[in-house]
Order: C-alpha cells, then structure tokens, then sequence
C-alpha cells in the first residue's frame, strides 16, 4: 500500500503540474506563502528524509530550492529512489509512522500546489481520480 501511495502522490503532482507556466514556480500568492518551487524543495527533502527513515537514520535537511524545473527532477529522483527502497525489503522504521510523517505531509503539499495553479489563474483540469490508472 505505501508503493501505490507513492504512485497516487506522483500521478497527483504530475497533474498538478501538468500544463503549469513557466513562471508558476515562482508565483507568490502572499508575504509569507511559500511559492511552488519552495514546497516542491520541501517535497523533495521529505522524501529523501524518508528513504533515510526507512535506513534507521532521523535526519533532516532543509534543501535550497533548485531551479523549477531542476526540483521537479529532484522530487521524482527522491520518490523513486523511496520507492526502490521500499520495494527492496524490511525497513528499520514503522511503515505507519513512515506514511503518517513524510508521505502524508507530501501529499498535503500536493493540495498546495494545485490550489496555487488556480490562485496563479491556471488551474488544473478536473480528473476522476477514482478511475486513473496509477
């Protein structure tokens, strides 16, 4: 179930930036919002603390955001390289605490992102989300 969470937070992101502008990354919807490019930074360190998780090792690291499309790369790196983990075999963390943290934080995110495409005037096309092929 954690691997098809992970493909459900891939094909949700994917969507959500799916169509996005160039200049979306950047969009600041207020003072102290962070923008896309910041979340997705964020994103990305939540999946490279939880591929840490599942080694044993609590490590934190707050990332300097990349370059838009550079951090885009970076997430799916981290998710695959999660993914790859969690496929390899028993984890030295407990698989609940794995989701609850850092995967249900990622897809909270998500929702930021897709809520800041319509505040950014480009919002997402709707989906059955029920009937994708994840």
């Amino acid at each position: 179930m954690l691997r098809h969470t992970l493909a459900t937070l891939a094909y949700r992101l994917g969507r959500a930036l799916d169509g996005a502008p160039a200049d979306f990354g950047t969009f600041r919807a207020g003072e102290t919002v962070r923008t896309p490019v910041e979340i997705l930074a964020h994103m990305g360190d939540l999946m490279d603390w939880a591929a840490g998780l599942t080694e044993g090792v609590h490590q934190w690291n707050a990332s300097t955001p990349l370059p838009w499309d550079a951090e885009i790369v970076r997430f799916h790196a981290a998710l695959q390289k999660l993914d790859a983990r969690l496929a390899a075999g028993p984890l030295s963390c407990d698989e609940k605490r794995l989701f609850q943290g850092p995967i249900a934080d990622a897809l909270t995110h998500t929702g930021q992102i897709a809520l800041l495409r319509r505040m950014h005037g480009t919002p997402m096309k709707p989906k059955n989300y029920f009937k994708a092929e994840i």
